[in-house]
């Protein structure tokens, strides 16, 4: 629904009256910084976003359609100008397939691959082996609640209804589970 008061301010401004402008200005100037630092992520870039907006909103006024809300127009004004913005400040990327050019002729770009850690993936790998090891010694009645609730995603009430036993009996042995897993486990360190 659009603002009785922002439509008249656009009709008086469309007639010529500067105050009209300057009203319209400073009613929506800081939600419109708002809208721009929120996507430019530089204040000092949406102040001048801001000015930016209200220049191209006042230019077009004219085709601004009073059935809508002028803060919406206007908002979209500003999200487009701040969108504009950010593509103009890209940088140029550089291309890791592209051969560079040099005085001696193209070389080709090498890069290390820093994402693959064989120490980190060798602990992983005997950590979830440990883990897997000690689940396998559980006495049976902790092992069955711990792959269940663990592994299976059961709830505590499945699993109670499962093993035909009482909720707390099953959080019981799921607290008892995990706390044998736990000096399991710091043995093997």
């Amino acid at each position: 629904m659009p603002d009785g008061n922002d439509r008249a301010l656009v009709e008086s401004a469309l007639a010529g009256d500067q105050k009209a402008y300057q009203q319209l200005f400073e009613m929506h100037r800081q939600a419109i910084f708002h809208v721009t630092v929120k996507i430019v992520k530089n204040a000092e870039e949406a102040k001048d976003l801001v000015q930016e907006t209200f220049i191209k909103a006042f230019g077009s006024l004219k085709s601004y359609d009073s059935s809508y809300r002028f803060s919406t127009w206007l908002y979209k004004i500003a999200a487009n100008c701040s969108i504009d913005a950010i593509r103009k400040r890209k940088i140029e990327a550089l291309s890791l397939d592209k051969p560079i050019a040099t005085k001696d002729g193209d070389v080709q770009m090498e890069v290390p691959d820093y994402s693959y850690h064989p120490e980190k993936d060798l602990s992983e790998k005997r950590r979830h082996f440990s883990i897997e090891e000690a689940i396998k010694e559980l006495p049976d009645k902790y092992k069955e609640v711990i792959v269940m609730r663990h592994r299976e995603d059961k709830s505590y009430e499945e699993i109670a209804k499962m093993l035909h036993v009482p909720v707390g009996t099953v959080k019981a042995r799921i607290f008892r589970a995990r706390e044998l897993l736990k000096k399991k486990l710091k043995t093997l360190r």
